[in-house]
């Protein structure tokens, strides 16, 4: 773990360009029924011409209502910063992240005492580093080196590691889902000092194939560790300790969580639609699904390709503090959906 407080924000004076919504004049699409209906806002968010998306793959919203939101940085980008943050209007505040240009991933914000921290994850760097809310580094976490799991092979070349997201416990213990790597979680104190590894590839209780996302659920009596088994189709869940809990079923390609004040859960899903789990983890409805199962090819296509009030490749998601629905996706030109709450 490595300590400096290095600053990754950049000021941008670009003329501000609204994102291509609704050209045709018609009214946004209506997802949902009942108490979940929402108003589909897609490309929302006023990015600045310099600034062109790659693969939006994280959202989360401060406590000021800013939203923030990490791609990978589109080839023909002016500029490289992967950190682009909003009001709640979407109108720009400011970008930074650099660094991040490529490996953009998992995003987790947390306040601590009077100030709030962010929480990334780098798969190409194959780092996690937590930063202030204006870019500034306070630590980076690096190749679990500590871990009997990850020492080299017979043949003397290093496990693969490449984190894609993680969750805090609320004594501030870090885990850290290595989806694109071997397939563990790793553990980490709140200073980022290695403590265990679990997990591991397989398909039994207890072992993952691309632990995508991670959240701490405290919603119960216990907190639990809700891990998305991405490739198993599933999610588990495990104790703070590491050990297997059970399973979760009605998700297909889950990729990441967010819980709202009510109970409720989001899970992006890869394939196609967004998922909503009440606080027992029954299934209340997906949204915007596109069972055309054409989504694989359909990232890779310009904008005004993209069906409206369908979804392509869900990647990251959270609520806001109204109970509106931020959606970014694994698209290569970027894509931001607000989903606004109407029931």
């Amino acid at each position: 773990m490595e300590t400096n407080r290095r600053k990754f924000v950049t000021g941008l004076a670009a003329p501000l360009i609204l994102g291509a919504t609704n050209k045709s004049g018609s009214a946004p699409p209506i997802l949902g029924q009942g108490d979940h209906k929402y108003e589909a806002i897609h490309d929302w968010g006023r990015l600045p011409a310099s600034i062109r998306y790659g693969n939006t793959h994280g959202v989360c919203e401060d406590s000021h209502g800013h939203i923030y939101v990490h791609h990978t940085v589109n080839a023909s980008s002016e500029s490289a910063d992967t950190m682009v943050v909003f009001d709640s209007k979407g109108k720009f505040v400011k970008s930074w992240g650099r660094d991040f240009k490529g490996g953009a991933h998992g995003l987790h914000i947390r306040k601590e005492g009077s100030q709030e921290f962010l929480y990334l994850c780098d798969t190409k760097r194959a780092i996690v580093v937590k930063t202030t809310l204006d870019g500034e580094e306070v630590f980076t976490i690096g190749y679990p080196k500590e871990s009997e799991q990850y020492k080299p092979g017979a043949d003397g070349n290093p496990i693969k590691y490449s984190p894609t997201n993680l969750a805090i416990a609320p004594n501030g213990d870090l885990y850290v889902g290595d989806g694109y790597g071997s397939s563990f979680i790793n553990q980490y104190n709140r200073n980022g000092e290695y403590l265990r590894t679990f997990g591991g590839p397989g398909a039994e209780s207890g072992q993952l194939s691309c632990p995508h996302g991670i959240i701490c659920d405290v919603r119960g009596r216990e907190p639990l560790l809700i891990v998305a088994d991405r490739a198993n189709h599933r999610l588990q869940r495990f104790t703070l300790a590491g050990k297997h809990f059970d399973f979760i079923h009605g998700v297909n390609l889950p990729c990441h969580f967010h819980i709202f004040r009510n109970g409720d859960m989001v899970v992006p899903d890869l394939g196609a639609r967004v998922t909503l789990l009440d606080s027992n983890y029954r299934v209340i409805l997906h949204l915007g699904e596109d069972p055309s199962n054409t989504w694989g090819e359909l990232r890779k296509q310009p904008r005004d390709k993209f069906i409206a009030g369908k979804f392509i490749c869900p990647h990251g998601a959270c609520f806001d503090r109204q109970g509106n629905i931020f959606v970014v996706e694994w698209v290569e030109v970027g894509r931001v959906t607000k989903l606004r709450k109407v029931s």
